[in-house]
């Protein structure tokens, strides 16, 4: 990536940031550092155009933050290590594409059962030894076959994403089906990553029609975000490939 030194303008124009935001990146170290020509300005090369081009397809796909770690620690790595960074984004993503289906498929069980065709899932059915008092749990039992502590079912009561009963006589915790699928869809919405504003505002949801169908939605709403920012991660690729050639032993680059 040899040829003849680059201003700061010339680089801002080549990667579309401006002047300021080259300064500010290459002082953050997301590129490297520019050698000092003879008048003092700034000497850049096609490797500060191609690293500054990676990063902004990075960042999409990362977050900001992640990415100028990436890229400033890849400087100082060996080609190997660097590649394995990057390789660790597309598994990160992968991985939350995983979470998501999963979520979906357990909202599709949930709907699928007999209980599901009832829209609010906070009606009173099954609450008073009524229908489906049978399949009512513990939070001992309801924490073992969600596969979480009790102290994630009693913090997700608090913050009212889930309405258990109590046992008047010893105050325990009672979860009747209506509970124990609200808690079904907390763990699903949790599982693939949402917090528990967003949660909140999706049970929130269920006490509406098809509510399970607009959580739906939702997911898959992330699910196209994802493969947005995977298709930036590709995008990024070839320029990610010259800032990995950059590294590279014998490669002169800027530091």
């Amino acid at each position: 990536m040899g040829g003849r030194p680059l201003r700061t303008a010339d680089v801002a124009r080549a990667s579309g940031y401006s002047p300021q935001q080259v300064r500010d990146l290459e002082r953050l170290g997301v590129i490297p550092h520019a050698e000092r020509a003879g008048n003092g300005y700034r000497a850049y090369t096609r490797v500060h155009v191609v690293a500054l081009r990676a990063y902004r397809a990075l960042a999409f796909a990362a977050g900001p933050v992640a990415s100028r770690h990436l890229l400033a620690e890849a400087w100082g790595q060996s080609t190997a290590d660097a590649a394995a960074a990057i390789g660790d984004v597309h598994v990160r993503l992968a991985r939350e594409r995983d979470e998501v289906l999963l979520a979906r498929r357990a909202l599709a069980a949930i709907r699928s059962e007999a209980g599901a065709v009832d829209p609010n899932p906070r009606s009173a059915e099954g609450t008073d030894g009524g229908a489906g008092a049978g399949d009512a749990m513990s939070i001992t039992e309801l924490a073992g076959a969600l596969d979480v502590r009790t102290s994630t079912l009693r913090f997700w009561e608090q913050e009212r994403l889930v309405h258990p009963d109590r046992i008047t006589s010893v105050r325990a915790r009672h979860y009747a089906p209506k509970a124990v699928r609200e808690a079904r869809i907390v763990a699903a919405l949790r599982r693939a990553g949402y917090g528990v504003p967003a949660v909140r505002e999706l049970m929130s949801a269920l006490d509406h029609a098809d509510g399970l169908g607009a959580a739906d939605r939702v997911l898959q709403s992330r699910l196209d975000g994802i493969a947005g920012r995977t298709v930036a991660l590709l995008r990024a690729g070839s320029d990610l490939a010259d800032v990995l050639d950059a590294l590279a032993p014998g490669t002169s680059v800027a530091r």
